[in-house]
């Protein structure tokens, strides 16, 4: 009886296995952002809509750490994202848990970002949408009275990332962040 136990427990985890590696999330760009990375650049701290990132220098160059790399099963890229700006009270003045996957129902990427700046993280305006475009991701995250578009651009010939944000009221794009990540 032990015997067979083991059997078939040693099978179904073989089978589970086998099942979790046939699922696991193949793609070529985001195995490019895997790995460590210095964001550098502009990020906006006025402006309209819910999109304001508070705590960071309005219109100064700002230094965040990032960490990415593939979790769960490799279905999504985890970026953790931490400012070298902090607070009053020492910590950050900005983190971010994002995670980067496929609907492979819808056919696009998803974002479900998660941030430092407010409880609205878990509602359904924290995640993004995008279709591919050669080497570029462009989500589009609804909110209620805005859109924010987040651009996920690497440059294979320098091996860096450009991040585009702009925040969408009334149909006008207002420039949020310019932002280029480079490797540790």
């Amino acid at each position: 009886m032990t015997t067979i136990f083991r059997t078939f427990v040693s099978m179904a985890l073989m089978s589970f296995s086998a099942l979790a590696q046939q699922h696991a999330l193949k793609d070529s760009l985001l195995d490019q952002m895997t790995g460590k990375w210095v964001l550098q650049g502009t990020i906006a701290g006025k402006t309209t809509g819910n999109w304001i990132l508070q705590g960071t220098i309005a219109g100064k160059e700002t230094t965040h750490d990032i960490a990415a790399e593939w979790v769960l099963g490799h279905e999504y890229i985890q970026l953790h994202e931490v400012s070298r700006e902090k607070d009053a009270l020492g910590q950050p003045a900005y983190q971010a848990i994002v995670f980067l996957g496929w609907d492979q129902e819808l056919n696009q990427y998803t974002c479900l970002w998660l941030d430092s700046t407010g409880g609205d993280g878990l509602s359904a305006e924290a995640i993004g949408h995008a279709r591919r475009g050669g080497d570029e991701i462009a989500f589009l995250f609804k909110y209620k009275d805005d859109i924010f578009h987040t651009t996920f651009a690497y440059d294979k010939s320098t091996n860096t990332w450009q991040w585009i944000m702009d925040g969408e009221v009334g149909g006008k794009l207002h420039p949020f962040a310019r932002v280029k990540l480079t490797r540790e």
